[in-house]
């Protein structure tokens, strides 16, 4: 995509699922790629590999970061610094969930979420955006929300609340930063073969589930929502910002109401 070759990104939780195929499409428009993982050091080289082989003349950079940690952070982007010399895009990709009972789930459970979806997310752009506005350049910031930032979803408080919350961080800083050139939009992924849906993505009943309540009747797969991340980040996209982008199946078109029921 235009404008894409030679830049340089850091894609925070790329070691699996969707951040993995940001990492490798990003590589493989020729873009000097730095991913992030927070545990396995085995799984995010083998991100590395991957976009290696997509393009075998970008360089990488591993590196290691809780991003609810304002220090890991700091440590974070003074490596990528150091190692490319700057940064055009950001990614805010890593995040996690954790189920339960609204009236039950411990509130440090909440925190957790909250602290790496959404505080982690802000620390991450914060930091890109003091770097773009010192070195008085044009940037991207991409938020990787969901389809539950709007749709609410019950057992898993933390998570809606922190998507729903990305969603205005990411309106926030677009509209505040668009007049030095710098753009921050949002994907919105559906349902998703991924790690972190594992437990209906691997069962056929399950997966079957899930898909009779999206309208195209399919999951998504990491490799789409890569694909709009390069699209966002790209030139062709150098007139949007402020934006999600949800890659859904229509998942948020209200799918209940195929039928016209409250009408006819």
């Amino acid at each position: 995509m235009k404008g894409l070759h030679g830049k340089k990104a850091l894609v925070t939780g790329s070691s699996t699922g969707i951040g993995e195929a940001i990492a490798i499409r990003l590589a493989q428009e020729g873009v000097d790629v730095a991913i992030n993982y927070r545990r396995s050091e085995d799984a995010a080289r083998q991100t590395q590999q991957k976009a290696h082989a997509a393009h075998p003349d970008v360089q990488t950079l591993l590196v290691q970061a809780d991003v609810s940690n304002e220090e890991a952070v700091s440590a974070m982007f003074d490596a990528v610094f150091e190692a490319f010399g700057g940064l055009d895009i950001l990614v805010n990709n890593a995040g996690f969930q954790i189920a339960g009972a609204s009236h039950e789930i411990a509130v440090d459970q909440f925190a957790r979420v909250i602290a790496t979806n959404l505080t982690g997310a802000f620390m991450c752009a914060q930091r890109a955006l003091q770097h773009f506005m010192a070195e008085n350049k044009a940037g991207n910031i991409i938020n990787v929300s969901s389809v539950h930032q709007i749709i609410p979803k019950p057992r898993f408080v933390g998570y809606s609340a922190s998507k729903g919350g990305l969603q205005n961080l990411t309106r926030s800083l677009a509209l505040e930063y668009a007049p030095h050139g710098i753009r921050v939009n949002g994907i919105g992924p559906g349902a998703t073969v991924t790690p972190i849906n594992k437990a209906w993505a691997d069962d056929p009943e399950k997966r079957a589930n899930v898909e009779s309540h999206i309208p195209m009747g399919r999951v998504g797969y990491p490799e789409e929502m890569a694909a709009a991340v390069a699209f966002l980040c790209s030139d062709e996209a150098a007139y949007i910002t402020g934006q999600t982008l949800y890659i859904d199946g229509g998942l948020t078109l209200y799918p209940d109401f195929r039928t016209s029921w409250s009408s006819e």
